[in-house]
């Protein structure tokens, strides 16, 4: 299954919006890199097929393009959907595999992050 969305942001609304896929809380340390910037390390709070959301204190407009690595994983492409009060909300560019989704859950459920 491919999703992709325009410049109108549709999927990306819908992805954020309509949030048929789970979300599960966690905290994974990651790096994030909007476009045309340079990266910064984040903590991903939550995580589901269609995208996540971390920790961003610099604001970040909704339509950026970025990119988020997560450890032990390429990086994936996003785009900002929202962002308040330190918080970004990111969706997918390309729905994340069910596979490593859970993959991801299993080896950092439990696990604390320092702050």
């Amino acid at each position: 299954m491919s999703a992709n969305y325009g410049r109108d942001g549709g999927y990306a609304v819908a992805a954020q919006e309509d949030r048929s896929a789970p979300r599960t809380r966690i905290s994974i340390p990651a790096s994030l890199r909007p476009s045309g910037s340079k990266g910064f390390q984040t903590v991903v709070r939550d995580l589901s097929l269609s995208g996540f959301s971390a920790t961003a204190l610099n604001r970040l407009h909704p339509g950026t393009v970025c990119w988020i690595t997560l450890p032990g994983l390429e990086s994936m492409q996003a785009q900002v959907v929202w962002w308040e009060e330190g918080m970004v909300g990111c969706a997918f560019d390309k729905l994340l595999s069910p596979i490593i989704h859970d993959n991801v859950l299993s080896r950092w459920r439990g696990e604390t992050v320092p702050r």
